[in-house]
């Protein structure tokens, strides 16, 4: 399947593709992520952090609809897509060092944000629950909707090393089996204090 290149007027109007720009943004945050960290020594895994946040999410997935195994699956490979983004621009930088970011993010802000960002993509997933367990039905929305939001001639215009990324975040989006949902709440994710929101 050719996807043609995309735009976010494009993305928005696909069935997975505000989930699609959530995975990308998670990534740009990414960026900042291993600005923050570069040449501090500070190591880019945190398991203490990343299994905090599996948990959590497998804690609220039901709230949402949704799996619990198949949410933490998905979180993995975002954690797992964050450290794509993170080694290979720490690879980038130690080659030219004259391209390291002049500003060091603040990492506490960057992490509230991704929990924000975790808020979004539970809701995200929920509100696509059933699209996702659609056997040939989601990957095919999955492709357009990854390739209008990835596009190198997109707005966003995601380089080799965030499509690659892309390509690990979005890996267990669509669940076979019906897996990725249970019956829909009875107060729905809104009725829970969303982090940041």
């Amino acid at each position: 399947m050719v996807v043609p290149a995309g735009s976010a007027a494009t993305a928005a109007a696909l069935p997975l593709g505000p989930l699609a720009g959530l995975l990308v943004e998670r990534l740009s945050a990414g960026n900042l992520v291993a600005a923050s960290k570069f040449g501090t020594g500070a190591p880019i895994e945190d398991r203490v952090r990343e299994e905090d946040l599996l948990d959590d999410v497998r804690e609220k997935a039901g709230a949402y609809g949704l799996e619990p195994d198949a949410t933490v699956a998905f979180f993995r490979d975002q954690i797992a897509a964050s450290k794509v983004v993170q080694r290979g621009l720490f690879r980038y930088w130690t080659a030219h060092p004259e391209r390291t970011p002049a500003t060091r993010p603040d990492l506490s802000a960057l992490r509230a944000r991704l929990d924000r960002l975790t808020t979004r993509l539970l809701q995200e997933l929920s509100a696509t629950r059933l699209l996702r367990s659609l056997p040939g039905g989601c990957e095919a929305e999955l492709l357009l909707a990854t390739g209008a939001v990835s596009a190198p001639s997109g707005p966003r215009g995601l380089d080799a090393l965030h499509r690659r990324a892309l390509e690990t975040a979005s890996s267990s989006v669509c669940v076979t089996g019906g897996a990725a949902a249970l019956p829909a709440p009875a107060t729905g994710p809104g009725a829970l204090a969303h982090d940041g929101d």
